[in-house]
């Protein structure tokens, strides 16, 4: 549907080229996890942190099995809850790494990962602070408002209330706290965008094709779960679902949802790990103007440089796409004209956004 190789059609039936996949200039490891979701199988998990754990166990699997990559760069790239994936896979790798520099610690067989950065697109990462930007995406995002000032200005005095209990979550990473902080600022920041209708992944449409809001992914499924699809992908599971409901529930239930994975990102920064958060800015369940938020908040060393420089204009596919800021290795970028899945909406702005990120180079300006 978004940045791979092949497209499904709309309809189910098979498969298009996609001209814009990632993988034009990279090779891509496209992974279901945590377990038992998608294609994947085995153990299920509970929280963001053993999946990080069954993810490291994973790529030692592969390097050893195809050690010509272990060379070259490696990035870690995903959307949405990934927001909570990505620092906490990153972070998984990077302490390994440090701890088998040394030699004499160096357990047998355990290989080095060169990461070189992380990308979270449309992420859910510091929750107390994008829940704050759920009444001015409702209200006043530029495409136009959803909701009317009321239901936003309802939202708004609910939110210190609900900040409060993710601030316990953060303070006690308990399930007792999470959970109601959770359970509390859904129904009051997000249930009111919800019951409107409209899309929740992008501001501009409303919600078609069942509670994920796209068709598309209804002919995804249709196509995936092909008998002859899944013989030649080799399957071992009965059938592929676009969510599992109970994967979703057995973490939210164990109050990971609202835990603080923005903590995990300023050693990653002070290792010098670069690391990009980009928003495409018609999104409401995960806007850009919380991202940009917890982006210049995020307390490290080069804080200050990103709390005072001015956004530049990012030119790409030969027009104005967007706005970024930078400060060393950290970079927000807003991407005009991008739902919650960009790679969908805008894919050859997010492809050069993306072969520009890991060559290393800086995004053009206007």
């Amino acid at each position: 549907m978004e940045l791979g190789p092949c497209r499904v059609k709309e309809d189910g039936s098979g498969t298009d080229y996609n001209p814009h996949s990632w993988n034009s200039n990279s090779s891509v490891i496209f992974l279901d996890q945590p377990t038992n979701v998608g294609f994947s199988y085995g153990n299920s998990v509970s929280n963001t942190f053993a999946a990080a754990k069954d993810v490291y166990a994973f790529l030692q699997v592969f390097f050893k099995e195809f050690p010509e990559y272990q060379r070259v760069d490696f990035h870690v790239a995903g959307e949405s809850y990934a927001g909570h994936y990505i620092p906490a896979i990153a972070k998984e790798i990077n302490d390994a790494n440090k701890k088998i520099a040394t030699p004499l610690f160096r357990p047998p067989g355990v290989q080095h990962i060169n990461l070189e950065s992380v990308l979270i697109g449309n992420g859910l990462t510091d929750p107390k602070t994008q829940y704050e930007y759920y009444p001015e995406m409702a209200c006043r995002n530029s495409y136009g408002p959803v909701l009317d000032d009321g239901a936003c200005d309802r939202m708004t005095a609910a939110y210190e209330t609900c900040a409060g209990l993710i601030q316990g979550c953060y303070d006690s990473n308990s399930v007792f706290r999470c959970l109601p902080a959770a359970s509390y600022c859904n129904s009051k920041m997000i249930m009111p965008y919800q019951q409107s209708g409209q899309n929740v992944y992008d501001v501009r449409k409303k919600c078609e094709g069942g509670p994920l809001c796209y068709p598309i992914l209804d002919a995804m499924q249709e196509y995936l779960n092909k008998e002859e699809v899944k013989e030649d992908l080799g399957v071992q599971v009965d059938k592929f679902q676009s969510c599992n409901m109970q994967i979703n529930m057995r973490f939210m239930l164990n109050g990971d949802w609202m835990k603080p994975f923005h903590l995990m990102v300023p050693d990653l920064l002070e290792d010098g790990i670069r690391v990009l958060i980009y928003a495409g800015d018609a999104d409401f369940i995960c806007n850009w103007m919380g991202n940009k938020a917890w982006s210049i908040a995020l307390p490290w060393s080069g804080q200050t440089k990103m709390e005072e420089r001015k956004d530049k204009k990012w030119h790409a596919n030969g027009h104005h796409a967007g706005d970024f800021r930078s400060s060393g290795p950290l970079t927000f970028l807003r991407i005009f004209d991008g739902g919650h899945m960009v790679p969908y909406d805008v894919p050859a702005e997010t492809l050069e956004m993306f072969n520009t990120w890991i060559a290393g180079k800086r995004f053009k300006t206007c």
